[in-house]
């Protein structure tokens, strides 16, 4: 690579940054620039809400020192970019500085979905997802908050609703559908979701929608109209059914711009040495059958990073993003992810278990082709190790072979509860098999709970 050669990244999240780190370690001479107006330093985006209970500072988000940048000669400018001039290839910055690029990396996320709700601009009223929302949220709910209101049911919205609860204000969750989530997760998991969100004084509405929102005589939000008719008051709303690529800024250019940036699995714009990555990126074609051709998630977001990187500085490489994965944590439940699990699927042309403990907390769902091949699992209340069902999904095992393995697979420690062995045993129960179901060895006996 020309080590005059300038590469410019607009956006310091993690696709951004994982591509301005891994450009740095393939190539010790090209010039890379990353720019934020959000925050000059990079920091995880899913620690905001630690922030805002006092469990962290800002600064405890920042996964890498300040002297990071310096010594692996990464520039960071703190600056918001106004617009692209595409054929002069320059940024201009809304305080009219301006800055020169060979090769432009677009990785700048997405903004809170906003639906045209009648009072959707009133004070405290706002989505979470950027420092300043963070910052903006704090200022909102700092005095005379008695009870809240968020509006749509996704990954967001529970932290939100936590965020609020841990500070004894009541809230009041506005869910569309049937089931909390149920869009992407099966009944059973989406019930235990939903019973679990109640049972920390969460008042979870299903099947109700946002109508409007109601001002007070200052302009802040003082109630809500539900699509029951209801009127709910509140002083602050949560919106946060879901969001968008952000890339208001480049529309009306030359750069080919759709819900997002399109992109071929190269990550190449139709403009030659402009590329798009993570929320923001659209792709033209899914980049596999169980994709979407916009992927808002943290890990394949690195992803993109490290592919593009890979691509600038050694040979072009296209996007293969393996077997689906992904985590989350509702409240103090922790969920994973792999393969395919869609929320509904057809039982004729699937083999299905699932198993859940009598707590109502703990549950496993694993799908299997009807050779009895592993397809996808979804587990709740306990960890599983991700290289385990990787390899497992990856080389299509049988579904009998994974469950007598899942002792290899459990990630906590031994004192936890062996859930696995309850699992393998309702397994045998459904399916039969020739393994032996492991037996709980002396220390969980003596320390762990009763599966």
């Amino acid at each position: 690579m020309n080590k005059s050669r300038h590469i410019v990244i607009i956006g310091n999240g993690i696709s951004g940054i994982t591509c301005a780190r891994t450009l740095r370690k393939l190539d010790s001479e090209v010039r890379i620039t990353v720019i934020s107006g959000e925050s000059k330093y990079f920091f995880s985006r899913t620690a905001l809400m630690y922030v805002y209970m006092g469990h962290m500072k800002f600064e405890h988000t920042q996964p890498y020192e300040n002297h990071f940048w310096e010594k692996n000669r990464i520039e960071l400018k703190e600056a918001w970019v106004e617009k692209v001039d595409f054929d002069g290839k320059t940024l201009v910055f809304t305080s009219g500085e301006i800055l020169g690029y060979d090769t432009l990396v677009i990785a700048t996320g997405s903004n809170p979905n906003k639906f045209g709700w009648p009072g959707q601009e009133l004070k405290a009223v706002q989505g979470l997802y950027s420092k300043q929302d963070l910052e903006l949220m704090e200022a909102n709910t700092r005095e005379g908050v008695s009870s809240a209101v968020i509006v749509g049911g996704g990954l967001i919205g529970i932290e939100m609703a936590e965020m609020l609860a841990y500070k004894k204000i009541p809230v009041v969750f506005l869910v569309r559908e049937k089931g909390f989530w149920d869009n992407v997760l099966p009944k059973e998991e989406s019930e235990l979701v939903g019973r679990h969100i109640r049972e920390h004084h969460i008042d979870l509405r299903l099947e109700t929608e946002l109508k409007e929102i109601l001002s007070d005589q200052n302009g802040r939000v003082r109630a809500v109209v539900t699509s029951k008719g209801e009127e709910i008051t509140c002083q602050f709303v949560g919106l946060t059914a879901g969001v968008s690529p952000k890339v208001d800024f480049l529309k009306n250019s030359a750069l080919n711009v759709n819900r997002g940036v399109k992109v071929d699995a190269f990550f190449q714009t139709n403009i030659p040495e402009v590329y798009a990555i993570g929320d923001c990126a659209e792709f033209d074609a899914a980049p596999a059958p169980d994709r979407k051709n916009i992927e808002q998630v943290w890990y394949t977001g690195r992803m993109h990073g490290e592919t593009l990187a890979y691509s600038l500085s050694k040979k072009p490489v296209p996007y293969r993003p393996g077997v689906w994965f992904n985590s989350a944590k509702f409240l103090d439940i922790e969920y994973q992810t792999y393969g395919v699990v869609p929320a509904v699927f057809d039982p004729e042309k699937v083999e299905n278990f699932y198993w859940e403990h009598a707590s109502g907390k703990v549950c496993i769902r694993i799908l299997m082709d009807l050779e009895g091949r592993i397809l996808g699992v979804n587990n709740f209340g306990f960890r599983l190790r991700h290289a385990f069902f990787d390899k497992a999904i990856s080389e299509r095992w049988p579904g009998e072979k994974v469950v007598a393995q899942l002792q290899k697979a459990n990630f906590d420690p031994e004192f936890f509860a062996p859930y696995y062995i309850e699992i393998q045993k309702a397994f045998l129960a459904q399916f039969g098999g020739s393994f032996r179901p492991a037996k709980k060895t002396f220390v969980q006996k003596l320390f762990g709970a009763k599966a």
